[in-house]
């Protein structure tokens, strides 16, 4: 059985590069979008672009629909309510040290 981070972990390997937290502010922001909107005013190509989409997809992160011709870019906020319960858990666990340590420390 896998464990919550081993499941999570994809998802913060795809976060860990500026141009898709950028991608993800941009759609918290503005919604779903295509590709087109995506790489306006962005320094990187629309290829490059969907290279990031496409690891963000991979983790889980966004999923693609078309509309036409267009593909529309949308985040998946049930992941993004995944990875906030596991940031929330490591957070409390660092808590949990950093206490026993000034216990620890104080004593």
């Amino acid at each position: 059985m896998r464990s919550r981070f081993s499941i999570a972990a994809p998802v913060f390997a795809a976060l860990g590069d500026e141009t898709r937290l950028k991608l993800v502010v941009r759609l918290c922001d503005d919604g779903p979008a295509s590709i087109t909107h995506l790489s306006r005013d962005a320094p990187i190509t629309r290829q490059a672009i969907t290279k990031h989409l496409r690891v963000m997809q991979n983790a889980g992160l966004v999923r693609c629909s078309r509309q036409g011709r267009e593909s529309y870019w949308e985040l998946d906020r049930r992941r993004l309510r995944e990875i906030r319960r596991n940031l929330a858990l490591i957070s409390a666990q660092w808590d949990d040290a950093l206490g026993r340590l000034r216990r620890f420390v104080e004593d």
